[in-house]
């Protein structure tokens, strides 16, 4: 076993640019705005950003966000239906939690501009796979995250008491013997610049770009979690990836999210031949959750030897198709496929991570001073599958626990602002001529090949072994550009999503083992949970038994 280095590069703080906030927010998609929404505004708040806005995971975001709006549905349907998708692994008092604050978090990005669709005067209200009812609340048919995000970006640019940095490369967090104390960035006019908070939240989304096949922005490469394990915090849930059941699979075209919500508008899931094959696998047939039809989907690949399946769409009232899914609709026109008439190549790809930074219900992390919401973190509503559109809600509702309780935390401290004395420890200054895009690629076949929607103990082992040989070369290295970062992150996260994969012997939500395929609650109803060891770095794997 290797121990991971603590920070990615030496840095002098003697030479490096110091800046001094309140709250530092490190990502800029809609947990971290809506966490930058909710801090005092006496306080000084930096938002910063990988990328820009726009090109977070929440803008991708196509079905939209979950809540108890229709009179005919009710709190406890959306909470049954949230645990029965999760597989008797979430926390239900989280669940209730989130759910029962729907509404208000729905209301308040309607009061900050969010257009949502309307019905005759009131909200549409659409249904996605494991849903009950119809909850989802939706804006430009297929672009929901696009405009709560424009909203958002809005409503934060009003506040004067936020500053935004883009193009901002979050490399580790800063801390010392009482907790966190801001994070070290790369900007393009500096090498390295020191960021000194009261508080810190994180919010830099999931890892879905560890996959070949994925429906994430190019910036999603699990960049928080590493450096929040690298400051000590524990990471929890890290085997379960969801997979999404259908990207529109084009060969040599970049893999494009088709919502949840066709589905949920009547499409049918057919194979190569024709035939619609998922009453072989579930009653609920193609609104059973995504787990289900994302293992029924490889099943059918598989026994027919086939790279894809079909949406089929042409049994459905084509104009309004086009007019609830103009996105999808223009998407699939590049290729020649008209979605009213043609059926659309599918395929699993991954999609939203569970697993990440263990919180608890106000977004506290385990190391003091940070803090933690949406995709980044694992807060325990999601379990071992999360319900299609309550990523969303989730990082409205944690995004506001997180601002609040980390605007509190800030407000009780002095304004006594120093660079304090950093302990670190340099790692290597040697860099070898490495292939980085080779690196990366290879990485991205390896975990979609060996740790995608069907796993089993030789392709895990497989995977374990060229994880840990890339980790020992690759790691130390000192690196001074954001490919070279990007991959050791890839490296840090790969190394515990296959690590929890291959010790949870058996088969729960999104993971499928195949050598284990039954449920077993006896031995696995808890979660597995990882830390860094006080002195050298090495993982520490623990399991916290799930009560209740």
């Amino acid at each position: 076993m290797f121990s991971f280095p603590r920070y990615l590069t030496h840095f002098d703080p003697k030479s490096a640019p110091h800046y001094f906030f309140d709250v530092l927010i490190i990502g800029g998609g809609l947990a971290g705005l809506r966490a930058a929404v909710e801090i005092d505004p006496s306080l000084r708040v930096l938002v910063v950003t990988k990328d820009i806005l726009r090109h977070s995971s929440s803008s991708w975001a196509q079905g939209g966000i979950a809540g108890v709006i229709n009179p005919e549905d009710c709190f406890e349907n959306h909470i049954v239906d949230t645990l029965r998708a999760g597989c008797n692994l979430c926390d239900r008092s989280i669940v209730e939690m989130v759910i029962q604050e729907a509404p208000d978090r729905i209301q308040e990005l309607i009061k900050w501009g969010a257009a949502f669709d309307e019905e005759a005067g009131e909200l549409a209200l659409g249904k996605e796979g494991g849903h009950s009812h119809h909850r989802i609340v939706h804006a430009n048919g297929d672009a929901t995250g696009a405009e709560i995000m424009r909203a958002m970006a809005l409503w934060t640019d009003r506040l004067p008491q936020i500053t935004l940095w883009e193009d901002a490369f979050t490399l580790d967090l800063l801390t010392d013997a009482e907790g966190c104390r801001g994070a070290v960035v790369s900007r393009s006019e500096h090498e390295v610049t020191l960021v000194w908070a009261k508080q810190t939240i994180l919010c830099t989304g999931g890892a879905g770009q560890l996959y070949r096949e994925t429906s994430n922005p190019e910036v999603a490469t699990g960049d928080g979690i590493a450096a929040a394990y690298r400051a000590g915090a524990a990471l929890s849930d890290m085997e379960f990836m969801q997979f999404h059941p259908t990207m529109l699979y084009i060969a040599g075209s970049n893999r494009r999210l088709i919502t949840e919500a066709v589905r949920g508008e009547g499409a049918r899931l057919i194979d190569n031949h024709g035939e619609r094959f998922m009453s072989e696998y579930d009653e609920r047939l193609e609104l059973a959750p995504r787990d289900i039809v994302s293992h029924a989907i490889e099943l059918q690949m598989q026994k027919n030897r086939h790279p894809c399946v079909y949406l089929d769409m042409s049994h459905l009232d084509g104009e309004k198709i086009m007019n609830r899914f103009p996105g999808i609709t223009r998407v699939c026109k590049k290729f020649d496929i008209d979605i009213t008439t043609d059926p659309i190549p599918v395929r699993p790809g991954a999609h939203y991570f569970i697993g990440g930074v263990a919180v608890d219900s106000e977004g506290q992390t385990s190391v003091p001073h940070l803090w933690a919401a949406g995709e980044v973190t694992a807060s325990g509503l999601h379990g071992a599958n999360r319900l299609a559109s309550n990523s969303l809600l989730e990082g409205m509702v944690y995004g506001a626990h997180a601002g609040a309780a980390a605007s509190r935390a800030a407000l009780a401290m002095s304004d006594n602002f120093q660079a304090l004395p950093i302990t670190q420890t340099a790692t290597s200054s040697h860099q070898e001529s490495l292939d980085l895009v080779d690196i990366r690629n290879s990485l991205k076949s390896l975990m979609w090949r060996n740790v995608g929607v069907r796993r089993s103990k030789s392709g895990l082992e497989d995977a374990a072994t060229t994880i840990d040989r890339w980790c020992r070369y690759v790691l130390p290295c000192q690196f001074s550009d954001t490919d070279g970062w990007e991959l050791q992150n890839m490296l840090t996260v790969a190394y515990f999503v296959i690590d929890a994969a291959l010790a949870r012997e058996e088969t729960r939500g999104v993971h499928q083992r195949i050598d284990f395929p039954g449920l077993d609650e006896q031995a696995w109803r808890q979660h597995l949970r990882y830390q860094r060891s006080d002195r050298q770095g090495y993982p520490v794997r623990s399991g916290i038994p799930l009560e209740g």
